[in-house]
This record gives C-alpha cells, sequence and structure tokens, in this order.
C-alpha cells in the first residue's frame, strides 16, 4: 500500500547556473542545504502544550459541533457519512495483538489493519462523543484503546515503521479528545505508556525510505509527544520535519536539483534522480513520489499538512515555512487530478492514481487562512466532499477542517 509563481533568475546568474549544473560534483550534492525558504521566519516551541492539541483543538471542536447542529454543509453530510460508517458503530470488538506484523504490500498483514482500523475508530468515536455529547461513544472509544494499551508490545517486519507511523498518527486524535473532554478514563495513563514504549521509539527516528514514510512516521511523533507533554520528543520530530519537507517538494528556488534530507547519502545527481523516480526535470510543487503515484504523493502531502496543523494548535506554526511548498504541490496535482493533460516533461507524460481525501486540511490553512489563491486545490476539494477515510490515517477532513476558522 502504500498556483502564484517563482520568480527564475534571469541574465548572467541564470548562465552561471547552467554551468554548475553541467560540472555538478558528487560533493556539492551532499551539501546542499536542507534549511526552509524563510529561517529567519521560523516559529520558536511552544511554552506550554494545548489540549486537546492533535489535529483537531477544542475551538475547532466547538464550531464543528455547531455547524453540524444547525444542519449546515458541508459538516452536517460529512457528519452523516462518519456516523453511517463501520468506524462509529458502538458495536465494535477491538482486535488487539501483542506484536503487529507487516511486511511489504500487506504480507504478512498479523492485525496490521485491525490496529489501523481501530485507530481510526477510536478517532471516530471520539469526534462522535464531542459532537453528540453522547457518554456511549466515549466509552466504546476507550474501550478499543484500553484493548490496545493492555495487549501490544511491539511491531516487526519491514513495513514495521510505517505501520506504526499510520496506527500512531490516529490514536494521539482519539486519545487528545477523550482525556481533555470526556469526565474519566481510569487507563489513559497506560496508554500513554503504551504510546512511549511501543509507538514512539519506532517512529522518533525518521526513515530513508520514501518520504511518505518518513512524514507519517514523524506525524505520529509529534501527536504522541504531545499526549505526552515530551518536549525533546516535540522538538526532535519538528527537526525531522524541517528537514524532510524541503526533500519532498520541490521548488524552483531549490535550484537544478531537489534538496536532500539529513543522512539520506544521495550525494550524486544520479542518485537523486533515481530516488525521485526517474524525473529529471523539476518544476514548482513536484513531490519525490509525484511519478511513482499520486496515492503515495497523497500520503505525504497529508502528512505534512497534519504536522503543521497540530505544530498551529500548538502555538508554533510551521505553516509560513513550507507554504510555498505545500500550495504548489497541493495546486500541480490537482490540476491534473481534475484533467489538465500532463506533460511529456513530468513522469513521461502520465501519472497514476489519485490524491485521495487528503487536501482539506492544507487548503483551509493555506486559502482559508493565509489568503492564497488555490483555485485548482478548491476545486478538487470541494468536488471530493465529503472527504471520507483513506483507512491508513486520514478520516473526516471535511467534517473536522472545511472552512473552519478556529
Amino acid at each position: 500500500m502504500r498556483t502564484g509563481t517563482i520568480p527564475r533568475v534571469l541574465g548572467t546568474a541564470a548562465a552561471l547556473a547552467a554551468l554548475l549544473t553541467t560540472a555538478l560534483a558528487a560533493p556539492a550534492v551532499a551539501e546542499r542545504s536542507t534549511t526552509p525558504d524563510r529561517p529567519e521566519a521560523r516559529a520558536a516551541a511552544p511554552a506550554n502544550f494545548t489540549h486537546p492539541g492533535v489535529l483537531v483543538s477544542r475551538p475547532q471542536l466547538d464550531f464543528v459541533r455547531g455547524r453540524v447542529q444547525a444542519g449546515a454543509q458541508p459538516w452536517k453530510s460529512a457528519y452523516d457519512q462518519m456516523m453511517g460508517s463501520k468506524y462509529a458503530s458502538l458495536t465494535r470488538t477491538a482486535k488487539p495483538r501483542a506484536v503487529v506484523e507487516c511486511g511489504s504490500y500487506s504480507n504478512p498483514n498479523n492485525g496490521c489493519t485491525d490496529e489501523r482500523e481501530d485507530a481510526i475508530a477510536a478517532y471516530t468515536l471520539s469526534l462522535a462523543w464531542y459532537i453528540t455529547q453522547d457518554s456511549r461513544y466515549a466509552q466504546k472509544a476507550i474501550q478499543i484503546m484500553d484493548a490496545w494499551s493492555a495487549v501490544i508490545k511491539d511491531h516487526t517486519n519491514s513495513n514495521a515503521p510505517l505501520q506504526t507511523g499510520w496506527a500512531g498518527s490516529s490514536w494521539p486524535r482519539a486519545a487528545e479528545i477523550i482525556k481533555y473532554t470526556y469526565s474519566s478514563w481510569p487507563n489513559s495513563g497506560r496508554f500513554g505508556t503504551m504510546l512511549r514504549n511501543v509507538y514512539l521509539p519506532e517512529v522518533t527516528n525518521g526513515s530513508h525510505s520514501n518520504g511518505n514514510w518518513e512524514l507519517s512516521m514523524t506525524e505520529a511523533a509529534i501527536g504522541i509527544a504531545v499526549f505526552l507533554e515530551d518536549r525533546a520528543a516535540y522538538d526532535k520530530a519538528v527537526g525531522k520535519f524541517r528537514g524532510r519537507v524541503p526533500a519532498y517538494i520541490y521548488v524552483t528556488a531549490d535550484g537544478s536539483l531537489p534538496k536532500v534530507a539529513p543522512g539520506s547519502g544521495l550525494d550524486t545527481r544520479a542518485k537523486v534522480i533515481n530516488y525521485w523516480q526517474g524525473q529529471s526535470t523539476f518544476m514548482d510543487g513536484l513531490s519525490q513520489e509525484t511519478c511513482r503515484d499520486l496515492t503515495h504523493t497523497g500520503y505525504g502531502l497529508s502528512a505534512i499538512s497534519h504536522i503543521a496543523e497540530t505544530s498551529r494548535i500548538q502555538g508554533q506554526d510551521l505553516y509560513p515555512e513550507i507554504a510555498d511548498r505545500l500550495r504548489h504541490a497541493m495546486g500541480l496535482h490537482a490540476k491534473h487530478q481534475l484533467g489538465t493533460p500532463v506533460p511529456s516533461s513530468l513522469c513521461g507524460g502520465s501519472l497514476k492514481d489519485n490524491l485521495g481525501p487528503v487536501t482539506e486540511v492544507g487548503f483551509n490553512a493555506l486559502a482559508n487562512r493565509l489568503g492564497y489563491a488555490m483555485t485548482n486545490t478548491q476545486t478538487l476539494t470541494e468536488r471530493q466532499r465529503p472527504a471520507g477515510s483513506n483507512n491508513l490515517f486520514v478520516a473526516w477532513e471535511t467534517l473536522t477542517h472545511a472552512n473552519n476558522p478556529a
């Protein structure tokens, strides 16, 4: 399983750039900067943690609850979609296991789907609790989280880091809502111990695999850090984010080649191009996985949006650091998913699959809050409403983030 224009440098500078490209040597690639486009504008780490504060905040939840109660669209239809899904069922039985074993392409799949879907269910039920204030939903979410925290010890096989990242992204969202808005959760401490001992060690050091792996792992790490109020883990996750995003989305200001993530080992032009799925022509918004397929690209863009959204809630707004990259990436992929012909210079003139239900969070932040014009992303986002779940780590984002001003 798995648009604004940036000005180009003209004249003598362009000629020099061309000469440098021709003469490019291995050390030059290895030394490429991975700092954000505007390092002087970097947000400072938050002094205190805000709860609930993983992907959704209390003001955001209050806005959603009010819109649903008023029968307003698109929130009411998104709510109905969520409540009609298997994840909102009050008869769900959790399927925990001590060791979740996940191989490549889900072979083997020993508890992988069960874990991810139980985590999404816990989050879904926590949203249902907050919107309805019906304690049955909170109790069911607690039941699922308690079942897993009593049993799981490890993730194994080749996809263990990604699996841990996916499930570990959903668990803290649910846990934050329940712990900080419901009256009682006796085993919340045990759940925190599970996150600290089973999930965080697997994701905190990142990955040199395809970028969506490290971004999903980093999303899990930052969410877990918020729930645990672990400042060191939070700061480490932000550092991973700042290193990976510029290496995942290209903008023309980067120069003739994309940036590389720290420790990637991509020290020649050939290695960089191979890592970018053989793509040697770079354009604003191109993702490291665009030529692989749009679905995996969507995983990466979604995780970027989720991490930035959590940081914003925590008082450390990372959106301004990555806004140009994210808006160009969303716009480029949305444009072609909407039907604009793919030029031969982009992935040989053909793109596979689609982004999935992943644009609401980033679009709301960049277009509605920061004021960027994002016509293609807006068209795709509105066309896909209500956005459901990808059954991995994305769920109900029309409900939680569509036009949410909080």
